[in-house]
């Protein structure tokens, strides 16, 4: 049996999983073999599901949403299976961030904070079970009553990236359930094991069988059924901004169902000369190489007053320097491993592109051999311009972009110079310039003088094409109902025929 707490330890086999549908472990039919990315290892095994078995997931969440076994109860009671949950994710926490590393190739020390803030959403989400609700109209004259009704919007479909399997998985399902939705969730085929542990975490909490669902698979194939499911009410997706649009067509080609989509981001940070230069550096450090700049609000812009860009640029170069980079099992590691062939790849392409397109490699740019894995050394470029490749698309790795300006209104347009608004920052001493930047750049999520803070209280989404709709908090919750106007007569309705 393996020892969680023992981070330099590998499975001897890959652990074989079965997917999670009404409330029990399904065997499926093929079985896909995830490696891990930091190790090269085979770490497992999950169902290669087919659409046969994604209907029976649909049928058993509308089952369990048609007879009210989760909506019909008192929000107390969806609440007190929510901090149940909470709690036997503080059990369980070691276990989890484990297999989330070996998945995803992030290191050890991350996930566990991650599962922290996990566990957080889940108690706040308890609250937001407890405190939704709708509005009164008194004001409709003596005969009419007015009441605004908030209900779950059904059966909810949830794709979910590989970046941060369980991260984003739980800033979604406690708001889902709160508001009395049932789901069915479809992981990311190369990181599917802690979406599938959360099922069995769920009926341990209490969560009545159907409500929470899990089926395994490509992308291509459940995911696409997913989104086109007649019987599914709403579909929330986590990833590209391509595949967010082939969403919406599937959406609406088949019911009209309601959509939730936070999709990419090439997110600035401003930094002027008034600011303390090494906090800013420092977050523009942890901004582009936590969880390898594989993240939809990873900075990967950072905008600098030219006055202070050479001074900037060496702070910011030997702090990147320094940031350790290994074995995603090591606590010491900061980062760890790209999670797909695929994406390491791509990423190794947009510097070859950095510095064909003629910008200045200030520091990394080269893959890392440090056995059995896929690393990348966090890089900077400088004297970037706005056509350039790596200054427009979004890379998905731990590559920085440096670009320079004279006036706020400069900083600003180059800022809003993206079809993306997912985050932004802005780092200054001075509050005025602060709040024009904030008001003025359009991003979903934005941060003074820190970066990538918050907590589930919080919503997130972006502006323009990154994404529709918030997750997280009230506004999380809200996201997953639908409102009903009711009118009540009071007294002896006037007759119409007399």
């Amino acid at each position: 049996m393996l020892d969680f707490t023992d981070r330099a330890t590998l499975p001897d086999a890959p652990r074989e999983f079965g997917f999670w549908s009404d409330g029990s472990w399904h065997k499926g039919g093929a079985l896909f073999e995830r490696r891990s990315p930091g190790h090269g290892v085979p770490v497992t095994l999950t169902p290669r599901c087919t659409v046969d078995d994604l209907n029976a997931a649909v049928a058993a969440a509308r089952r369990a949403f048609e007879d009210r076994r989760w909506a019909g109860l008192p929000g107390a009671d969806r609440a007190g299976v929510l901090l149940r949950t909470a709690d036997i994710l503080r059990r369980r926490r070691d276990e989890i961030a484990y297999w989330e590393v070996l998945e995803n190739g992030k290191p050890i020390s991350q996930a566990r904070g991650e599962i922290d803030h996990c566990i957080a959403c889940f108690e706040v989400g308890a609250g937001a079970a407890r405190l939704l609700h709708g509005d009164s109209f008194n004001s409709l004259g003596d005969g009419l009553f007015g009441m605004v009704l908030r209900e779950p919007v059904g059966v909810v479909g949830l794709i979910t990236p590989w970046n941060f399997p369980f991260l984003i998985l739980c800033e979604r399902i406690p708001f889902i359930l709160a508001s009395g939705c049932t789901v069915v969730v479809k992981p990311s085929e190369v990181t599917s094991a802690t979406t599938l542990l959360l099922g069995e975490i769920l009926s341990e909490a209490g969560a009545p069988d159907g409500v929470y669902n899990v089926v395994t698979g490509s992308g291509r194939t459940i995911g696409q059924a997913l989104s086109e499911h007649p019987d599914v009410d709403m579909l929330s997706f986590t990833g590209s901004t391509s595949v967010g649009r082939s969403c919406v067509h599937a959406a609406a080609d088949s019911n009209f169902k309601k959509l939730g989509l936070e999709l990419g981001g090439k997110n600035p940070i401003i930094v002027f000369a008034d600011s303390d230069l090494e906090d800013a550096a420092d977050g523009a450090a942890f901004g582009i190489s936590f969880n390898t700049g594989q993240c939809c609000v990873s900075s990967s812009r950072v905008i600098v007053e030219r006055s202070v860009a050479r001074e900037f640029e060496d702070i910011l170069a030997a702090k990147m320097a320094k940031i350790v980079v290994g074995d995603p099992l090591q606590t010491k590691t900061q980062v760890g491993a790209i999670t797909t062939d695929a994406q390491n790849s791509t990423i190794l392409s947009y510097i070859d592109k950095g510095k064909a397109e003629g910008a200045r490699l200030v520091a990394g740019g080269q893959a890392l051999d440090l056995g059995g894995g896929q690393y990348i050394a966090p890089t900077l470029f400088s004297g970037v311009t706005p056509g350039m490749s790596i200054a427009r698309d979004e890379i998905f790795g731990p590559v920085l972009s440096s670009f320079h300006f004279d006036t706020v209104e400069e900083a600003i347009g180059l800022a809003n110079d993206t079809v993306y608004g997912l985050a932004a920052s802005v780092w200054t001493k001075n509050i005025d310039k602060a709040l024009v930047v904030t008001r003025r750049v359009r991003a979903g999520r934005f941060w003074v003088n820190t970066i990538m803070a918050g907590g589930p209280e919080m919503p997130l989404g972006g502006f323009k094409q990154s994404g529709w709709g918030r997750e997280a908090g009230m506004y999380g919750v809200e996201e997953y109902t639908q409102v009903k106007s009711v009118h009540i007569e009071v007294g002896k309705r006037a007759h119409w025929i007399k």
